[in-house]
């Protein structure tokens, strides 16, 4: 059974490192997404063992541990806030720059770099012409 869990979250952490490496960002979220859905299922994986209920175990078997499920539990709770979180930041991205391409998002913040870096450097020489070479 621990196998068949092994199997099931290296697939789906295959496919979700798969998205993570394409080149629009919901997809880029979805795989962030797999990602962590697949250290739940080795979490929940790892405690996989059969006992009595831990609240009110017999003398015959050794309990379970709930801690498994809290943690497990826990980890969803925080892998939707974070996906949430996630998709208000493409959200706000697509309203800004009007684009989801990892590529173009790219180019056009090293455009926006040079541009800022231009004019700074044109502020710089208008303050004080002389001495904008020699500060280095």
């Amino acid at each position: 059974m621990t196998l068949i869990f092994a199997i099931a979250a290296a697939v789906v952490f295959g496919c979700g490192a798969y998205l993570v490496l394409t080149n629009d960002l919901v997809r880029v979220v979805a795989g962030m997404v797999l990602i962590s859905q697949s250290a739940v299922l080795v979490v929940i994986a790892s405690g996989l063992t059969r006992g009595d209920a831990p609240i009110l175990p017999s003398g015959d078997k050794q309990p379970s541990d709930p801690l498994v499920q809290a943690m497990a539990l826990t980890a969803i709770v925080i892998g939707l806030a974070v996906t949430a979180l996630l998709l208000a930041i493409v959200a706000r991205v697509r309203a800004t720059l009007r684009s989801l391409e990892v590529r173009e998002l790219a180019r056009d913040e090293a455009e926006h770099t040079t541009a800022v870096e231009r004019s700074l450097d044109e502020m710089y020489e208008r303050l004080d012409p002389g001495e904008a070479g020699e500060e280095q």
